[in-house]
């Protein structure tokens, strides 16, 4: 990430910022995308399967997660989660000045990815949901149980803890230059198989948002364009806090997790030892 002596140049985190928006609406291009070819491009025509399945969602998330951060790594360092921000904030020496725009700027190209995928399915989704209820608003968002098992909105937020903190981790894990992280420019490619196994293991309960930006800024482009419950769940309860809530904790948990479990004893390690990368700077 670029950075200057005291305050950040207007320019340079301008860069950042479009990098952030750029990099989170590729994300939710692919991921939403994907959702809605399953979910609704069947549209009663085809038979269930035709247009892919939990696999193929999965999938597509993890490509988005790989070309989203791609996109920004070099500018901004590919976030594209305001739980990963939130978290190098904490423990890895992120600038807190830059938070809030970051957050803001991943949410506005989640927000707008989502609108673009609203009207390219336009007539799909009125075919398969007419009413724009909650039998399509899992295209955009995620809902407990993904709006059919029994899952309550506590056990959702559980589950958010859980999945963003294993996410975090393993971010932690594989940019760490102490720990010896995938060489050849690959970490990105790597943290989308991260995402790619968080669905496939943890997606039952509450659909692995795991990112508040992913979920609030198509969840707010849907309720602009018919989707009326958009904030709320199967229930009927105010559900939108969950996946904003509970992932901003667990990036901290994991955080906190990979700090106190891995990063302290490579610190320690002797800097002669063979492979030994020097400490980056701004790691504590």
């Amino acid at each position: 990430m670029a950075e200057t002596t005291g305050r950040t140049k207007p320019s340079t985190l301008i860069g950042e910022l479009c990098a952030e928006f750029a990099g989170t609406m590729i994300l939710i291009l692919f991921g939403v995308g994907v959702v809605a070819q399953v979910v609704a491009g069947p549209a009663k025509v085809v038979p269930p399967g035709t247009w892919g399945d939990h696999d193929s969602i999965a999938w597509a998330w993890g490509i988005g997660v790989v070309l989203g951060v791609y996109t920004a790594a070099r500018l901004s360092g590919g976030h594209i989660n305001p739980a990963v921000t939130l978290a190098l904030a904490m423990f890895k020496g992120f600038p807190w000045v830059k938070v809030a725009p970051y957050i803001v700027a991943q949410t506005a190209g989640a927000f707008v990815a989502a609108l673009l995928v609203r009207w390219n399915y336009t007539e799909v989704l009125a075919a398969a949901d007419p009413g724009h209820t909650i039998a399509t608003q899992g295209v955009f968002t995620t809902l407990p149980g993904n709006g059919v098992l029994p899952v309550s909105d506590l056990g959702a937020f559980r589950d958010q803890i859980i999945g963003t903190a294993i996410l975090v981790f393993m971010v932690f894990a594989l940019t760490d230059l102490l720990n010896k992280p995938p060489a050849a420019n690959l970490a990105p490619f790597i943290i989308g198989l991260v995402v790619v196994g968080i669905g496939m293991a943890w997606g039952t309960n509450a659909g692995y948002a795991i990112n508040p930006a992913r979920d609030f800024g198509p969840r707010l482009a849907t309720f602009i364009t018919g989707y009326s419950g958009a904030w709320r769940d199967q229930y009927g309860d105010l559900y939108f806090w969950v996946p904003i809530v509970g992932p901003l904790l667990g990036g901290v948990v994991g955080g906190l997790l990979y700090k106190l479990l891995v990063n302290r004893f490579l610190l320690l390690m002797p800097p002669q030892e063979p492979g030994r990368i020097p400490t980056p700077e701004g790691e504590t």
